[in-house]
């Protein structure tokens, strides 16, 4: 049987920690699709519960069907759901049962029914939950409203959390995981899903995309749209930014060039993106915090997928046409490039919690200047030690191998470690000659190795 749930043994160990305390109020937020419902359907399958699912509905049909859930869970012979008029009476009904967990999901739907919500949850938090059993999660899909009315000091929430929890795609090996496939298609469809698990369920093999994100039915197909309206006020001036970075343009002129944002309105624009998860700034791992060699790529594959390939194909898509399909396979190969060298990344990291590489590094990331770049550096800046890695989504004969090996050797001269223990190595999708690689001092990768540390 497929699994379908895997990981997020961090946050269900910290809301454990919190259930273990008298009361408790915490916020859970992130991106739509991410697993935040399931996360904690699985944290409260085993403890006396209340979960309402908030509607974008007005705040009495909000308050109605939340009291006529409590009302389920916890019955009176005296009460029906219209005895209640206001949220802090159910919760004051609630705080008479005992130890309690009460769950709102999507709570930005309750914020914009009545300005009032936050100002009633946090009389809920400070007089009613704080003298209480009860323990309330607050769940969100909004991550810019949940941040802007729940987080920020302009909330009247603010500060009384008892932690959060911003849940995050999951990393490769366990979207693996969930995906039950090999090495080589994981990564195929990693390159449309990133660690999306309802996008990851989607899928048995690669080809799925055709009916996915191909068909004009296709879940996939008007996900991107979705998503980005549901977060932003000017969803046109954002994809257009997106667009530009998809199509290659990192650099901060480059995207206003491309866009024809000017710099100064630029700047607002990015940052929410970078805010909202969907943009993420990039530095050579050895520069200093204030560098200006700045680049920018898109933190969420599927994103990154859509406006590369789903908005490029959407004429043909519209007309029922596939003809496109061996183009898009030779531009989907070339793409996975990006994809690969941000899976070999995790897996240098797992190595490094396995203690398995020359070293235990601190920090990990790309290295460029003007017109060369490597892979991946990986570094401890105490000891003086570095791992200098390049990645090629390709099969590699030994002397290929050994060619970008020299090559590595060449450009690590370039980035001013002397005096720095080096190490080498080659991550690919197979290397021929791997084992006398490692015999000449290298370290060499491919697909192989990830199986054997695959969860």
């Amino acid at each position: 049987m497929r699994i379908t749930f895997v990981d997020r043994e961090s946050e269900l160990a910290f809301m454990g920690e919190l259930w273990e305390r008298d009361n408790s109020f915490l916020p859970i937020y992130g991106r739509r699709r991410v697993g935040k419902t399931r996360l904690v359907k699985e944290f409260i399958k085993d403890k006396p519960a209340v979960y309402h699912l908030a509607r974008n509905s007005t705040y009495l049909d909000n308050l109605r069907d939340f009291a006529r859930v409590v009302l389920e869970r916890y019955p009176s012979p005296y009460l029906t759901p219209e005895s209640f008029s206001s949220f802090v009476d159910v919760f004051r009904y609630l705080g008479e049962r005992g130890k309690v967990l009460v769950v709102i999901d999507e709570f930005p739907h309750l914020i914009q029914s009545d300005k009032r919500v936050l100002s009633e949850f946090q009389y809920i938090v400070d007089e009613v939950v704080r003298a209480s059993r009860l323990h309330l999660i607050l769940v969100g899909s909004s991550v810019g409203m949940m941040e802007d009315h729940v987080l920020s000091q302009r909330s009247p929430l603010y500060g009384r959390r008892d932690g959060q929890i911003r849940l995050e795609p999951l990393d490769f090996f366990n979207s693996w995981k969930l995906l039950g496939v090999d090495a080589e298609e994981a990564v195929r469809i990693y390159g449309i899903t990133g660690g999306i698990p309802a996008y990851l369920i989607l899928f048995n093999r690669f080809e799925d995309v055709k009916k996915l994100a191909f068909s004009k039915h296709g879940f996939l197909y008007a996900e991107g749209d979705f998503l980005l309206s549901s977060e932003l006020r000017e969803p046109r001036v954002y994809k257009l930014i997106l667009k530009a970075v998809a199509e290659g343009k990192t650099r901060f002129n480059e995207i206003s060039t491309f866009t024809g944002i000017p710099r100064s309105n630029l700047f607002k624009y990015v940052e929410v993106l970078e805010r909202l998860g969907f943009l993420r700034r990039e530095t050579p791992v050895t520069a200093p915090l204030k560098t200006k060699n700045t680049r920018y790529k898109i933190a969420d594959n599927y994103i990154r997928f859509y406006f590369r390939f789903v908005e490029r194909y959407r004429g043909e898509v519209e007309l029922e046409s596939l003809d496109f399909w061996e183009e898009f396979l030779e531009e989907y190969n070339a793409y996975l490039g990006g994809i690969f060298k941000d899976v070999a990344r995790q897996f240098l990291i797992e190595l490094n919690k396995a203690g398995s590489l020359p070293f235990r590094f601190t920090k990990i990331g790309r290295w460029w200047r003007k017109n060369e770049e490597i892979d991946l550096v990986a570094l401890n800046e105490r000891e003086r030690k570095a791992l200098l890695v390049e990645v090629k989504w390709k099969e590699l004969s030994e002397r290929e191998a050994m060619g970008i090996l020299k090559d590595l050797e060449r450009k690590a001269e370039l980035v001013g470690m002397e005096g720095w223990e080096k190490s080498y190595g080659i991550a690919a999708k197979k290397v021929e000659g791997k084992e006398w690689l490692r015999e000449n001092g290298f370290l060499a990768w491919d697909l192989s190795d990830f199986e054997e540390i695959h969860p």
